[in-house]
């Protein structure tokens, strides 16, 4: 599986970005496709998924209620609409994926950066 995200920038604390991923390379309806952030100094850190399958979604307590990811199977898209975005939400932003049955995050994009100014 290839990924290749999208869409990083700078915005304002309390402002919006969508980030973008496009996978290709091979079917991925039996994966997780999710999103990892590393801001500068820390370690790589989870932020949600998306079951490609059923579309559920999972995030990590920080962003619940702000971010949202969302699913274009007809164009193999995964979307990380960030809203009400904080300073401390500034990292790099990466997409991966991984095999439902699977444990290990195989699959992983180039990152993106966002920048939250306060």
């Amino acid at each position: 599986v290839q990924l290749q995200a999208s869409g990083g920038g700078l915005v304002q604390a309390g402002g919006s970005l969508r980030l973008s991923c496009a996978a290709s390379g091979r079917t991925i309806s039996s994966y997780f496709l999710g999103w990892f952030r590393q801001a500068p100094g820390k370690e790589r850190e989870f932020v949600g998924y998306i079951n490609w399958s059923s579309g559920a979604t999972y995030y990590t307590d920080s962003v619940k209620g702000r971010f949202t990811i969302s699913r274009d199977s007809a164009e193999n898209m995964v979307y990380l609409q960030m809203d009400r975005l904080k300073p401390e939400d500034t990292a790099i932003y990466y997409c991966a994926a991984r095999e439902i049955r699977q444990q290990v995050w195989g699959y992983w994009g180039q990152g993106t950066l966002v920048t939250v100014s306060s």
